[in-house]
């Protein structure tokens, strides 16, 4: 990979770190549970391709890498419903 690829590439992650920024912090209380569940679907794709990266039989930089993906998205897609599920509790009727 060249110079100017890899300036491209984080010129590209900058610049979506800052538009999700302002994006997420403009979202309004009640809409943060349905959001919430789509970026649930969205990391369980995520683990699909983390397992494909993990897949190969060899002990590469990338097979190891994959490892870590799958194992972090996993943590994010527990996380995300454990909360999800303590906002709709939230919701929910006192007896």
């Amino acid at each position: 990979m060249n110079a100017e690829a890899l300036i491209v590439l984080l010129y590209v992650l900058v610049l979506a770190s800052f538009v999700g920024f302002e994006l997420i912090s403009k979202v309004p209380p009640t809409l943060h549970t349905p959001l919430m569940s789509g970026s649930n679907a969205i990391s369980g794709i995520t683990i699909v391709g983390a397992i494909v990266a993990a897949g190969p039989l060899d002990h590469s930089v990338s097979k190891w890498l994959g490892v870590a993906a799958l194992f972090l998205a996993t943590l994010n897609v527990v996380g995300g419903y454990v909360v999800t599920d303590r906002m709709l509790k939230m919701f929910k009727k006192k007896k």
